[in-house]
C-alpha cells in the first residue's frame, strides 16, 4: 500500500525486505532473515520479483498515533502468514477480535488518512484516524472477487494501552473488519488461482468424462499458496458457481489434524493428508478428488505438480494419479482441441481454415452453409465440429446444418420478427451439450431462446433481474457460465450469468432453464463492443473506458484483471474470436479484414473481405 498512502509527504514506515535464497517462488519453510543488508522502502506500485518477501517492522517504541496508523497498515501488506506483526499495533483485546481473513476491500487509491481528534491527544488519551478511499473491489471470506464501487470511510480508534513493563503506548483499540489495501498493493501481494469443481446441471457432451468448471480466488501470492488453495478447494466452490457445481470431496472432508503446509517433493509429487470424513470414498472417486487437486494447483508451484497422493486418516495411501492421467477422467477446457477457425467471406459464406496458424487459404465448409445458397451474415459452429448454425444477412432466419459434403439445408429453425437489419438474431453459441443459445433482438419481443441440440421449438430462457436488450451471446466450455453483452440506455456492458436448469432433461419445458445472478465482469469499461471466451475463466474484450479509445483487453469472469500483457492494439475492432484452448491464435474482424494474432507476433492479415469469425462453441 506504500505508494498509495504516500501522499502529502506523509511518514511512511520502514519494512524489510527478505531475497529468498532458494531460486523457485519463495513457499512455506523457505524464509530467513538475511544477516547483513540495508533495510529498504518498497513501492507498491512496483511489483517485486516472486523471489522477494516483504515483511512489516513492528511499533517503535513511543510511536506517535500517525505513525502506529500507517504502521498497522503496512502491516497488512506484507507477507507474515498471520499478520502477527500486524496484530503489534493493537491492544490485546482489538487483537482477539479482529478477523483479517473475513474480507479484504480494495480501494483504487489508498487508503488515506485523515486525523479526526481536535483536542490534544496527550490530555484525552485517545485518538482516531478516518480511512477513506475509493472501492474497486472485494474480496470475501472464500476468497471470491467482486467488482466494487463508491467511497469508502471507516475509522480505526487509539488508545494509551499499558504494556507489560508499566509503559503506556499508543495502539489500535477499534478498527474495520478484515482488510483494507489499494489496488496496487492488491495485486502484489494476491495472484488469482482457478480451483477446480464438476459441472452438476449439464446433460455433458464429452462421454464418460466429466466437465470441469474453474471456480477463479485470489489468494496471497508469498504466503504457502498450495496449501491456502488444497484448504479453499476443500471447502466447496464460491457462493455463486456453488449452484451449478458439485465436488467429489465429501461434505467436511478437510487436512488431517496437525498438518500445517503441504509441499511438494522433488519428483514433483504432492502428498495430502485427510481426515476420516474422506476415508471410506471408493477408487473412482478418490481419482475425480485428485484430479481437482491436480487441476488446480497446476500453474502454482515454477514446475507444476505431477501427481498428488492422497492419503486416509490412519495414513494409507487412498489413491493416486498422475497428471497425464488426469484429462482421461476428467475434461479441462474444450472437450477436443479446435482443428478449424471459421468466418463469414465475401461471398457470404461460412468458410475455414486450420487452426494453429496455418497458412493455407480458407475453403468453404462442406455442406450447404459453404455453398453460397443461403447469405449469412454470422455462423456457429458446434463445438464437435460437425454441425453449424447460420444466420441470414438480414438477421431474421436462423438455419442448422450438417458439416458434411452434399448436406442439404432446410427450412429456418427460428425467425425473428424484426424488421431492421440493426436488430434481428445475434451470433449463435453451441454449448457442451449440443444445445444453440441465440438472443432475438426484435425490439417487440427481446428475448434470449435455447434450441435443444440446435432444432425443434425453442425455450425461452428465464433472465431474472435482467435489464436491456442482449446484443451477444457466448457459453462457455464447461455449460454453466453464459457472458452476454447487453444495450441498456445507450451504453452497452458485459455480464457473467449462471445457467440453471431445473430440468437437465428437457422434459418439463416450462422454466426448465434460467440465467441468475448477472454480475458485470468489465466494469471499467464503459462501451463493450465485441468479447469472446479466452481459457477457462478469462474473456477477451474489445471496449473503451470513459473518454477513453477502444482497445482490447483479457477479464477474469469475476471482473477483475488477470496479469500479464494484453493483446497487441488493433484498429477499428468490430468482431473477435478466441478459443478455451489459449494455445490458438486470436481472430478479429477490423478494418484490415479478418486478422490472426499469434503468441509472441503481431496481427497479420488473413484475408481483407470477411466478418463475423468463429471457434466452435
Amino acid at each position: 500500500m506504500g505508494a498509495d498512502r504516500d501522499r502529502g509527504g506523509r511518514r511512511r514506515p520502514a519494512r524489510a525486505v527478505v531475497y529468498a535464497a532458494c531460486g523457485t517462488v519463495l513457499l512455506a519453510g523457505c524464509a530467513s532473515m538475511p544477516d547483513a543488508g540495508d533495510l529498504r522502502d518498497v513501492e507498491a506500485s512496483q511489483r517485486p520479483d516472486a523471489q522477494v518477501r516483504v515483511f512489516a517492522m513492528p511499533p517503535r517504541e513511543n510511536a506517535q498515533p500517525e505513525e502506529i496508523v500507517q504502521g498497522f497498515l503496512e502491516a497488512l501488506t506484507s507477507d507474515d502468514p498471520g499478520f502477527e506483526t500486524a496484530r503489534k499495533y493493537l491492544t490485546e483485546k482489538a487483537s482477539k477480535q479482529w478477523r483479517p481473513n473475513e474480507s479484504t476491500t480494495v480501494l483504487a487509491d489508498g487508503p488515506n488518512t485523515v486525523a479526526e481528534h481536535s483536542g490534544s491527544k496527550e490530555a484525552t488519551g485517545d485518538y482516531a484516524y478516518g480511512l477513506i478511499g475509493t472501492k474497486v473491489a472485494t474480496v470475501d471470506s472464500q476468497f471470491a472477487y467482486e467488482p466494487a464501487e463508491g467511497a469508502y470511510d471507516e475509522t480505526v480508534h487509539l488508545t494509551k494501552h499499558e504494556g507489560a513493563d508499566g509503559s503506556k503506548e499508543w495502539r489500535i483499540d477499534a478498527l474495520p473488519a478484515g482488510l483494507v489495501m489499494g489496488m496496487s498493493d492488491f495485486q502484489r501481494n494476491y495472484e488469482s488461482v482457478n480451483k477446480y469443481y464438476f459441472a452438476s446441471n449439464t446433460r455433458g457432451g464429452s462421454g464418460d468424462q466429466l466437465g470441469a468448471v474453474a471456480d477463479p480466488v485470489y489468494v496471497r501470492e508469498q504466503v504457502d499458496p498450495v496449501t491456502q488453495m488444497v484448504r479453499s478447494l476443500l471447502k466447496g466452490p464460491t457462493r455463486w458457481l456453488k449452484p451449478v457445481v458439485r465436488s467429489s470431496f465429501p461434505t467436511g472432508t478437510a487436512l488431517k489434524k496437525g498438518v500445517k503446509s503441504l509441499t511438494p517433493d522433488d519428483q514433483n509429487r504432492l502428498t495430502v493428508p485427510l481426515n476420516g470424513k474422506a476415508d471410506r470414498v471408493g477408487q473412482s472417486v478418490c481419482t475425480e478428488m485428485a484430479a481437482q487437486i491436480l487441476f488446480t494447483l497446476q500453474d502454482l508451484t515454477p514446475t507444476g505438480i505431477d501427481e498428488v497422493e492422497l492419503q486416509r486418516s490412519d495414513g494409507t495411501q487412498s489413491c493416486a494419479l498422475r497428471k497425464n492421467r488426469a484429462e482421461t477422467y476428467v475434461a479441462h477446457g474444450p472437450a477436443k482441441g479446435a482443428q478449424y477457425e471459421y468466418f463469414i467471406d465475401g461471398d457470404k459464406r461460412l468458410v475455414r481454415i486450420a487452426g494453429a496458424g496455418s497458412e493455407q487459404e480458407p475453403e468453404p465448409v462442406p455442406g450447404a452453409l459453404g455453398d453460397g445458397e443461403r447469405e449469412l451474415r454470422a455462423a456457429a459452429v458446434s463445438r464437435d465440429e460437425d454441425t453449424a448454425a447460420g444466420v441470414s444477412l438480414d438477421g431474421r432466419s436462423l438455419y442448422v446444418g450438417s458439416l458434411a459434403s452434399g448436406a442439404s439445408l432446410g427450412e429456418a429453425v427460428l425467425e425473428s420478427g424484426a424488421t431492421s437489419q440493426d436488430d434481428g438474431l445475434t451470433t449463435p453459441s453451441w454449448d457442451v451439450s449440443g444445445d444453440l443459445w441465440v438472443a432475438d433482438r426484435d425490439p417487440e419481443d427481446s428475448r434470449l431462446l435455447l434450441l435443444p441440440k440446435g432444432a425443434g421449438d425453442p425455450l425461452e430462457v428465464s433472465t431474472p433481474g435482467l435489464e436491456g436488450r442482449i446484443e451477444a451471446v457466448r457459453v462457455a466450455a464447461d455449460g454453466v457460465r453464459i457472458a452476454l453483452m447487453v444495450r441498456e440506455d445507450g451504453r452497452t456492458t458485459l455480464l457473467m450469468g449462471r445457467i440453471e436448469r431445473t430440468d437437465p432433461a428437457g422434459e418439463n419445458r416450462s422454466n426448465a432453464v434460467a440465467v441468475r445472478e448477472l454480475r458485470s465482469v468489465a466494469p471499467q469499461l464503459e462501451e463493450v463492443t465485441a468479447m469472446s471466451w479466452a481459457g477457462d475463466s478469462r474473456l477477451v474484450v474489445v471496449g473503451r473506458e470513459a473518454r477513453g479509445v477502444q482497445q482490447i483487453q483479457y477479464v477474469q469472469v469475476d471482473g477483475s484483471t488477470p496479469v500479464g500483457p494484453a493483446p497487441s492494439a488493433l484498429t477499428g475492432v468490430q468482431e473477435i474470436a478466441a478459443s478455451e484452448d489459449e494455445r490458438l491464435p486470436l481472430v478479429a474482424h477490423s478494418e484490415d479484414g479478418i486478422v490472426r494474432l499469434s503468441s509472441g507476433s503481431q496481427w497479420q492479415t488473413v484475408v481483407e473481405t470477411g466478418m463475423a469469425p468463429v471457434y466452435p462453441g
